[in-house]
């Protein structure tokens, strides 16, 4: 569960504040993974409406929408946030990732 709270203290949230779990990526199908997220989020349900090899596609589709101007009604008023964005980094001696830390 490292990633997770590293993400949830990287976003600056608590677990009370997530409304909904959406898993994204073939390992979240195994069982074990999701009964861990579960017990973390106390018992809150991983949202199942998502398919988790789909996700980021749609979000991106939504985002696209949202940028071109040509997501109507349905995208007017959605804000996607990027509260955990992947690093950055280069390779250093003995093969460990250097995180280069960009301004905002």
């Amino acid at each position: 569960m490292g990633p997770v709270k590293k993400a949830m203290e990287d976003a600056g949230m608590e677990k009370r504040q997530i409304d909904e779990i959406v898993l994204v990526g073939g390992s979240t199908r195994i069982p074990k993974v999701q009964q861990l997220l579960k017990d973390y989020f106390d018992g809150k349900e991983p949202n199942k409406g998502v398919n988790p090899d789909e996700a980021v596609a749609y979000g991106a589709a939504v985002q696209g929408g949202i940028l071109s101007g040509e997501g109507g009604d349905e995208t007017k008023d959605i804000l996607l946030l990027d509260v955990a964005p992947l690093n950055l980094g280069i390779e250093t001696v003995g093969g460990v990732m250097a995180i280069l830390k960009l301004p905002a």
